[in-house]
Formats: C-alpha cells, sequence, structure tokens
C-alpha cells in the first residue's frame, strides 16, 4: 500500500504540481524556477513506489522492509526542508514526520513476515 502512495504522490508531482506543493507544505509555481524541481520530486516518489512493488513481487518481504527502512530517511528529511522554508509546523509533523513513523511501522511488520 505505501508503494501505491508513492506512486500516487509521483503522479502528483508530475501532473498536478501546483496543488501537489502546496499539499507538500512549500507552494512552489510550477510555472517559475520551481518546477523542474516539482518533476523531479515526482520522479523520486514514483520511482520509490515502483522499485518498492518490484521487491515485494521479485525479492518478497525482508527485502522490501530493508528498503522501507531506508527510504523513511526520506520523509524525515521532507520534515526538514519544510521546517525550513517557511512550511508550518502541523505540516512537517502532521505530513512528512508521520509518514517517516508509517514507512517504519511498515518496515517493522515487514521484518516481522
Amino acid at each position: 500500500m505505501l508503494n501505491l502512495f508513492c506512486v500516487f504522490l509521483g503522479y502528483r508531482f508530475l501532473f498536478q504540481p501546483g496543488p501537489a506543493a502546496t499539499g507538500y507544505g512549500v507552494p512552489a509555481d510550477p510555472k517559475g524556477d520551481a518546477g523542474a524541481y516539482l518533476a523531479i520530486k515526482g520522479v523520486r516518489d514514483g520511482t520509490f513506489g515502483l522499485v518498492g512493488l518490484a521487491l515485494l513481487a521479485f525479492a518478497g518481504a525482508t527485502a522490501e522492509a530493508w528498503f522501507l527502512l531506508v527510504v523513511a530517511l526520506v520523509p524525515l528529511a521532507d520534515t526538514l526542508i519544510v521546517l525550513r522554508n517557511g512550511g508550518t509546523r502541523a505540516t512537517a509533523f502532521g505530513i512528512h514526520f508521520a509518514t517517516a513513523v508509517v514507512v517504519l511501522i511498515g518496515a517493522a511488520l515487514l521484518f516481522l513476515v
């Protein structure tokens, strides 16, 4: 499920970059200088989702667990990015930090399988 959510986020940043950036917590103009960065974020998130799905399908739960453990660094970094760029603490912790916690819980559960 987390992998599909990453694919959705990637799609949203590629095809609806303005609203996606606002939801991220740091609004950006997709037609301005930020456009390339929004596309990069879309490709990054979408790729994480597809790699996670491939790991589940072809390598198994333990490989996916290690992947999630490492990928949890991304929402932790996103928390700091939002805080450093004028985003609200509610968004930083309520979306990004909470996502990191969910990803870490998912990794822990997969390690138990």
